[in-house]
């Protein structure tokens, strides 16, 4: 049965990569000196690498490989990294990141049916927190039974480790949660520790590739063409009519239709996850 929704943060509870991070990025490096700027192309590029600190360390190995090399480099990443936190947290907090449309309400609508929720990401713990207070409010931060950030674990997405400590924190088994992503990295570290997924895809993420399922664990993806289905999903996946036409389906990779119905959310408990246009109302109901 479904008793969890494990939330990643960034593109899936807010757009927070270009109304918040990239700006922050480039506004850190003109304050620090650094000939970098980072457009919408560039910036969606590097994505690929997860992780803030990551992201720099490897943009910078593009420019200046020595450079980047020298012994001190980690250290000013960490600098540039840190400056770069507070330049985001003074825009969340000022207003400039919203909530995606529909998410407060599906976050409201879980508690009342208590169904636990969880936040499994790559970005820091001050970050999320300052995200939920200005969003939602600080008392928002104990509607979520697990916060696990990507400094908490050995290893980021795609690794499944931050889903893992989800999990472990939870003490529920994969079956009885649901995932809820926008790029196909972050699915890929969702299945990868046995999760479902829910796939919405956010501004950065719209030509990702569909996330085939190795292990036919189910990828869920909206889309907005009635009838259709992603490049690279499976004709026989069960297909859900999510209304004002949308749709969602699995990407499996089998073809074989093995794998546990979108239905079974509603199944097992008796509650329903209906997404009407993600961005207008998504809601779980009786």
């Amino acid at each position: 049965m479904l008793r969890a929704l494990i939330w990643d943060v960034d593109g899936t509870l807010a757009e927070t990569e270009e109304q918040g991070h990239r700006s922050a990025f480039n506004q850190a490096f003109a304050e620090q000196g650094q000939p970098w700027h980072w457009d919408e192309a560039r910036y969606g590029g590097l994505l690929a690498i997860t992780g803030g600190k990551e992201r720099l360390l490897h943009a910078w190995q593009q420019t200046d490989p020595v450079a980047a090399a020298a012994p001190e480099a980690a250290q000013q990443v960490a600098h540039l990294h840190a400056r770069k936190t507070a330049i985001y947290l003074e825009r969340v907090k000022n207003g400039a990141v919203v909530l995606r449309p529909g998410v407060g309400r599906l976050l409201r609508q879980a508690r009342q049916q208590d169904v636990l929720l969880a936040i499994a990401t790559t970005t820091t713990p001050a970050n999320v927190r300052g995200l939920l207070t200005a969003t939602l409010g600080a008392s928002s931060l104990s509607w979520f039974a697990c916060i696990a950030a990507g400094d908490q674990v050995a290893r980021k997405k795609p690794s499944p480790d931050v889903y893992q400590r989800v999990l472990q924190t939870l003490g529920l088994p994969a079956e009885d949660c649901l995932a809820i992503e926008d790029s196909a990295v972050g699915a890929e570290s969702a299945r990868a520790a046995g999760l479902a997924v829910l796939i919405t895809r956010s501004r950065y993420t719209r030509a990702d590739a569909p996330t085939r399922c190795r292990r036919c664990w189910p990828i869920w993806t909206a889309w907005a063409s009635p009838g259709s289905r992603p490049a690279g999903g499976c004709s026989t996946c069960p297909m859900v009519s999510l209304g004002r036409g949308w749709s969602m389906s699995m990407v499996c990779g089998t073809g074989k239709g093995s794998h546990w119905p979108p239905r079974r959310v509603a199944a097992d408990t008796g509650r329903r996850l209906q997404q009407r246009r993600w961005g207008e109302s998504c809601r779980l109901r009786q």
